[in-house]
C-alpha cells in the first residue's frame, strides 16, 4: 500500500511540473524610440528630422515652415548641406539599416532582439525635393532664390518591428510624412528679364498664312520661363553675353524681375551712343529698362536719301552693359548685365520694294537684315538663326534674332514697329527669284511675296 501511494505521488508531481513549465511567458513587444528608450512610439515620425549646417534641427513637431520658410545659414549651400537620415547619394533608405547602432531607434523591455540580426524592421524612408514650380530638384543642387521656396518632403512608410524571439516579438508602426519649406540665404537677385510676353507660350492662337494655328512659342525651360521672361543665365561680367538681350533698337524696353530687394537707385548706362535707363517700381521688385540709341525720324522714312536729312550714327558693337542697383549709401546690392551685339533701325511706315529698302539701309550706313537676324523659325525653303525653332514660328531664345528675343514688336509703342507686321529680308526664294522672303514681327513666321510689291516696310541692322 505504501508503495502504491508513493508511485501515485511521483506520477502526479511529474504531470504538475510539466503543465507549469509548458505555459508561454508573455512579455513586452519591441517598439520604436527616439529618445533612448524613455518613450515608445507608434509612428515613424522620429525619422523625419533635418539639420542645417549650423546645427539647427527641425522636426515635424516644430515645423511652421509653410508660413515661414526655413532659411539656410550660408550662401551657396546645396541640399547636400542639409542633414537627414537619407544619404546624399540616394532618395531612399530602408528603415532596417537605420534602426540599430549608432542610432538605436528601438527598444524591448525584456531584452529581446540583441545581437547583430536580433531586430528586423520593414519599410522605407523616402525623400523628394521640388522647387516652387513643382519641378524635381537633385540633392546636389545649389538653392536658387528665384526657384524658392523649395519643398523637402520626407515620407516614412508604415511597417513592423520584429525581434528573433520573445512573445510578443513584433509591433506595428504607422506611416508619417513631413514637408519642410526651405529658402537659400537671402541675397538679392534678378530672376527674369521680361520683354513682351505676347507669343511666348503654347496656348495662343494666331493667324498664319490665313490659317488659325496654336504654335509653341516657348524656348527651352532653362532659358525661357512661360509668362515670366528670360531666365538670368549669368551673374559674371565675363559671361554677360549669355543674358538677354543681345539685340536692341530705340525705345525697346524690358522689365527686370528682382527677388530679395527693396527700392534701389539705378544710374543710366551709356555705351557707344546707346543708353539703358532704369525706372524701378515702388517696391523695387520690378525695374523697367529702356534702350535708346540711333533711330530714323518719320521725315526720313519716306526719303530715298535719309542721310541728307539727318545722320544716323552707327554704334561700335558689341558693347557690355552692367546695370547696378544701389542702396541710399551707394552700396551695390544687385547687378544685371548683357552684351548688345546688334543694333536695329526701323523705317517705320515707309513701305517700299525690297530693293528700295536695301538702298535705304545702305544710305544710312546699315545693311538689310537676313532671315537669321530676325527669327529662328525654319521652313523647307530657308532657315533662321540657331538654335532653330521646332515650328514655322519663332521660339524664344537669346541670340537668335531680333523678333525671337523681343517678341511681338508692335507692343513697343514708341519703337516704331507698330505700323506693319511683315519686314523684308535680303534672301530671295530659291525656286523663284521674283519672290523675296519677309518675316512676321509678331510670330517670326517666314513668308514670301513678289519683289515688285511695296506692301511692307524694313528694318536695318548693324553690324
Amino acid at each position: 500500500m505504501i508503495w502504491l501511494i508513493s508511485l501515485l505521488l511521483a506520477c502526479c508531481s511529474s504531470q504538475a511540473l510539466t503543465a507549469k513549465t509548458s505555459n508561454i511567458i508573455h512579455g513586452n513587444a519591441p517598439y520604436l524610440t527616439f529618445d533612448g528608450g524613455l518613450t515608445s512610439e507608434t509612428s515613424s515620425e522620429g525619422f523625419l528630422w533635418i539639420t542645417l549646417s549650423d546645427g539647427t534641427k527641425f522636426t515635424p513637431s516644430m515645423n511652421d515652415s509653410s508660413s515661414s520658410p526655413i532659411e539656410l545659414p550660408n550662401s551657396g549651400e546645396s541640399f547636400a548641406d542639409i542633414g537627414m537620415l537619407v544619404p546624399t547619394d540616394s532618395n531612399s533608405i530602408a528603415l532596417n539599416s537605420l534602426i540599430s547602432a549608432p542610432n538605436h531607434y528601438w527598444g524591448d523591455d525584456d531584452g529581446d532582439g540583441q545581437g547583430s540580426d536580433g531586430i528586423i524592421v520593414t519599410g522605407n524612408l523616402n525623400l523628394t525635393i521640388t522647387d516652387k514650380y513643382n519641378q524635381p530638384v537633385s540633392r546636389t543642387a545649389v538653392l536658387d532664390i528665384c526657384k524658392a521656396p523649395y519643398k523637402i518632403t520626407l515620407t516614412s512608410s508604415d511597417g513592423t518591428l520584429t525581434t528573433g524571439y520573445g512573445v510578443p516579438k513584433s509591433s506595428y508602426f504607422n506611416a508619417s510624412n513631413v514637408t519642410y519649406h526651405v529658402n537659400p540665404k537671402l541675397i538679392p537677385k534678378v530672376c527674369f528679364a521680361k520683354p513682351s510676353i505676347e507669343h511666348s507660350s503654347n496656348d495662343e492662337t494666331i493667324i498664319v498664312a490665313g490659317n488659325y494655328v496654336t504654335p509653341d512659342f516657348r524656348g527651352p525651360s532653362t532659358i525661357w520661363a512661360d509668362k515670366k521672361g528670360f531666365i538670368t543665365q549669368s551673374t559674371n561680367l565675363s559671361s554677360y553675353g549669355l543674358n538677354f538681350p543681345t539685340t536692341g533698337a530705340n525705345n525697346l524696353y524690358f522689365d527686370l524681375i528682382i527677388v530679395g530687394s527693396g527700392p534701389l537707385n539705378w544710374a543710366p548706362v551709356t555705351r557707344s551712343g546707346i543708353t539703358a535707363t532704369m525706372m524701378p517700381d515702388s517696391t523695387g521688385t520690378k525695374v523697367k529698362v529702356t534702350l535708346t540709341g540711333p533711330f530714323a525720324e518719320p521725315r526720313q522714312w519716306y526719303s530715298n536719301n535719309p542721310s541728307n536729312i539727318k545722320t544716323i550714327s552707327r554704334p561700335i558693337l558689341p558693347q557690355t552693359f552692367e546695370l547696378v542697383g544701389r542702396d541710399n549709401s551707394g552700396k551695390d546690392i544687385v547687378k544685371y548685365g548683357f552684351k548688345l551685339k546688334q543694333w536695329f533701325v526701323s523705317r517705320g511706315n515707309g513701305v517700299a520694294t525690297p530693293g528700295d529698302h536695301e538702298l535705304w539701309c545702305e544710305n544710312i550706313g546699315y545693311r538689310m537684315p537676313g532671315v537669321k537676324d530676325l527669327t529662328n523659325a525654319k521652313r523647307d525653303e530657308i532657315a533662321g538663326a540657331t538654335p532653330w525653332s521646332t515650328g514655322i514660328n519663332y521660339q524664344r531664345q537669346i541670340g537668335a534674332g531680333l523678333f525671337t528675343e523681343w517678341g511681338s514688336m508692335s507692343n513697343y509703342n514708341d519703337a516704331e514697329f507698330k505700323y506693319v507686321y511683315y519686314y523684308w529680308v535680303k534672301e530671295v526664294h530659291p525656286d523663284n527669284d521674283s519672290y523675296q522672303f519677309d518675316v512676321d514681327q509678331k510670330s517670326g513666321f517666314i513668308g514670301w511675296y513678289p519683289k515688285s510689291t511695296t506692301r511692307t516696310s524694313a528694318v536695318c541692322v548693324t553690324p
